[in-house]
């Protein structure tokens, strides 16, 4: 039976993850605290601007730069990764003329002085956005944890020499469960045609996997430098192609540049915990959430 490996809440969207052993889900069905901060361009509204990078957002599919950025926090509590704090690094870039550079800012208290601390280094200017009822995720219809396996890292991770080993392809690919002792793309069963879902079971608490996650540029990037493989999209979907599981059956699988699973946390189910250890389970395929009477 699969299992949760790792559990990832990511305070700051497009930034470093907050490994924790355990979460609380909160408001629409989000870990507590996952991006429940965000920069975005300077006077934009982030519930009204595009995460696909062409609007709004400065996020790794819109920013390289962004990239260079290193953040570590202090959170609210061992089952809530809102952030009370942040400690973000930035290397030098002669582009705007910012020197390297650490600094520890508190939130919400010190947002502004965050805003303005990076948009020094990006070159422009940009706010440091909060919402803190159900954070900021980039699939509004599915805001739920995404989920992956440990063996689907793994094999991704070699299909390119320049991606070390599957904790690196994780940081690629920014999921906030990844499940072991399960093959590679066992997550692919956890979606199954438009208009329906699969309950899945996660220790006492149930969620629906909705759809597979359309991936974008940020995969091919370097999580650290911003540096891109040349050919990640040509080669991840031809191997995606060759590595395609049997079970996959659904029309929401259009193209082979998906990889990973969103999900829908029902009302009932906020506040509900889960846990790294806890067993996950698949209990059948029903209307989506969002198709029901």
């Amino acid at each position: 039976m699969a299992r949760i490996a790792e559990l990832v809440a990511y305070p700051l969207k497009s930034n470093d993850g907050a490994a924790v052993d355990s979460a609380e889900l909160g408001p629409n069905g989000a870990l507590r605290g996952d991006r429940t901060y965000a920069l975005v361009e300077a006077g934009v509204d982030p519930h009204a601007a595009s995460v696909g990078g062409d609007g709004g957002y400065v996020n790794g599919k819109s920013e390289p730069a962004v990239h260079g950025l290193s953040a570590s926090y202090e959170t609210a509590g061992s089952t809530d990764a809102t952030p009370t704090a942040v400690t973000l690094s930035r290397p030098a870039r002669p582009e705007t003329g910012v020197d390297a550079d650490t600094r520890t800012f508190a939130l919400p208290e010190d947002g502004e002085a965050l805003a303005a601390w990076v948009g020094d280094y990006l070159g422009y200017a940009v706010d440091l956005v909060r919402e803190p009822d159900g954070g900021l995720p980039d699939d509004r219809a599915a805001p739920g944890p995404t989920v992956v396996s440990r063996a689907t890292l793994e094999t991704t991770a070699s299909w390119f020499d320049e991606i070390a080993d599957a904790t690196e392809m994780r940081r690629r690919l920014r999921p906030n469960l990844v499940l072991d002792d399960c093959p590679a793309f066992w997550e692919d069963r956890l979606f199954a045609d438009c208009g329906e879902a699969v309950r899945v079971s996660i220790g006492g608490t149930e969620l629906f996997g909705v759809n597979p996650c359309q991936r974008c540029v940020v995969p091919s990037r370097n999580p650290d430098t911003g540096e891109p493989i040349d050919g990640f999209r040509e080669t991840f979907v031809r191997k995606r192609r060759e590595t395609r599981p049997p079970w996959i059956d659904s029309d929401r699988f259009d193209h082979d540049f998906r990889l990973m699973v969103n999900t829908v946390v029902p009302e009932a189910e906020w506040g509900s915990p889960l846990a790294v250890g806890d067993a996950v389970a698949i209990e059948g395929v029903e209307p989506g959430p969002n198709d029901r009477d």
